[in-house]
């Protein structure tokens, strides 16, 4: 039998659809059947690299966890990764495609896009008994609508019922519930089944009058309000970098603060997430020698340009406060493009970064980085080359980077892969990191580590509590956003609406 299909939908960006499809598919695996995530054209900064070293969407990726299967590029088929202004990469089933200028993408790609993103459909289909597709930003931006392949196109293509999702976080839910839906053809309106009013703070019961005029006014049934719930579910878009989690810490608060440069392209913000869950520790995202303080660690996250994210380090003088940090003794982590940008130079003779400048990198780190166009897109594990616990804690993550680093040879490398080969590097002191690995913090017996090494050096006492696996924390995570899920939805009519009745647990 053929896949049956809901879809979510938003008003906008980053109201809440990404976390609803996670927790759809695990409602959904929770009842017995074999659930699917699917999103045909993502825009991400953060991504997921399959077991075959494709490169979907962050969401994606979470989300086939959540549905208890592996990822796939299936999954995503379109991945767009913003580079420069107006410039993406265009990722194709996992791999690199090509730069594109968005005029170039909208007027010459999009329609080739559309037999790819059939295919993917047509053989998810075939292989579940439900496909849970996500929209993306709106399907009411009237001068995109007539080339949107991730929207209302999607629900027709997999006769999809659409829920659409508006966010009352942020003001206006219902102006912004009527506006969407006057906006949309009535084909496109025909699709919408549902609506969900999520992230909502304060009594329910102020909502009804407001939820019965919607109602009378659409015809469509308003599922449930969605109270604000703060989930450890990684994000994928740059908006959640506005998050609460970052606004709750200011240097000082907290016995060990950490400090995280916020890259004008940064890419893969969530490798710090681990650092949230830390007892005493704060996280704050600077972008000036103002914030920047002296935090006890700070952190170069990764970037989608690294050559021109160093420059901007330069001009706003990060690189002289960083230096300065380096000689008092803190602690700097590089991640990906931060690794690179500890190095001594970067070379770039193919233009991979952009117009094909080289740049002097902080030279925290004896290392060499020529960019090349070939990408690198791999999980990865291995055990640490060096202190107390060398080669006996196994780290775990994925590598996503055009350049190759070369380390002087005198120079430790920071991991002895499986497959051989060493990765990154750590100064003698053992005080500057640079690696490729991403997700590295998200090996928490690793991050306790890091953190109790600056509490020593502090004075503090260790911290002893147990620390929970990653895949613990997630798995706590999807069974609550799930069970938050059906204490506020209409399930019934959700299965009643995919002629499916929810089978044994």
């Amino acid at each position: 039998m053929k896949a049956r299909s809901i879809m979510i939908q938003g008003t906008a960006s980053d109201v809440g659809k990404s976390l609803i499809c996670t927790a759809l598919c695990r409602v959904f695996s929770n009842k017995g059947y074999r659930v699917v995530p699917f999103k045909s054209q993502n825009m991400a900064l953060n991504s997921y690299v399959t077991l075959d070293g494709g490169e979907i969407g962050r969401a994606q990726g979470v989300q086939a966890e959540a549905a208890r299967i592996v990822a796939t590029t299936d999954m995503n088929p379109i991945l767009l990764k913003p580079k420069q202004d107006m410039v993406s990469e265009v990722i194709v089933h996992g791999k690199h495609f090509q730069d594109m200028k968005a005029l170039s993408y909208r007027n010459q790609f999009v329609e080739k896009a559309m037999p790819i993103v059939r295919k993917s459909v047509e053989k998810l289909q075939q292989e579940y008994d439900i496909i849970v597709l996500e929209g993306a930003g709106s399907p009411a931006e009237i001068n995109l609508k007539d080339r949107d392949i991730a929207n209302m196109r999607m629900a027709k293509l997999a006769d999809a019922a659409v829920i659409l999702v508006a966010d009352i976080d942020r003001g206006g839910v219902f102006a912004s519930i009527i506006g969407t839906l006057a906006l949309l053809d009535d084909d496109e309106r025909d699709c919408v089944k549902g609506i969900i009013i999520n992230k909502f703070r304060g009594m329910r019961e102020l909502l009804d009058d407001g939820i019965e005029w919607v109602e009378k006014e659409t015809g469509i049934p308003v599922l449930g309000v969605l109270p604000y719930l703060d989930v450890n579910i990684e994000a994928e878009d740059s908006l959640a970098l506005s998050s609460l989690r970052f606004k709750k810490s200011k240097s000082g608060e907290f016995p060990i603060d950490v400090a995280v440069l916020k890259f004008p392209h940064i890419s893969n913000f969530t490798d710090v997430d681990p650092f949230f869950d830390e007892p005493g520790v704060g996280v704050r995202l600077v972008a000036s020698v103002y914030e920047l303080g002296n935090p006890d660690l700070l952190i170069l996250p990764g970037t989608k340009n690294t050559i021109e994210d160093l420059n901007w380090l330069k001009q706003v003088g990060l690189d002289r406060a960083i230096k300065e940090l380096r000689e008092q003794g803190r602690m700097i982590f590089g991640i990906c493009g931060g690794f690179q940008m500890l190095g001594t130079k970067l070379f770039d003779p193919d233009a991979v970064e952009g117009n094909g400048e080289n740049a002097e990198g902080l030279s925290l780190i004896p290392a060499e980085t020529v960019f090349q166009a070939e990408k690198k897109t791999v999980q990865m594990e291995g055990v640490l080359s060096s202190g107390i616990l060398a080669g006996e804690m196994n780290l775990s993550g994925f590598e996503i980077h055009l350049g190759n680093t070369t380390l002087e040879s005198q120079v430790r490398p920071f991991l002895l892969l499986k497959d051989g080969r060493k990765d990154g590097a750590i100064t003698t002191d053992n005080k500057v990191f640079g690696t490729y690995l991403h997700g590295i913090f998200h090996n928490r017996l690793f991050t306790r580590l890091l953190v109790n090494q600056i509490r020593r050096s502090k004075g503090l006492d260790e911290v002893s509590e147990t620390v929970q696996s990653d895949s613990e924390l997630r798995e706590e995570a999807y069974n609550l956003l799930a069970s938050h899920l059906e204490e506020n939805i209409d399930m019934k009519t959700i299965y009643q609406w995919l002629q499916l009745e929810p089978l044994e647990s």
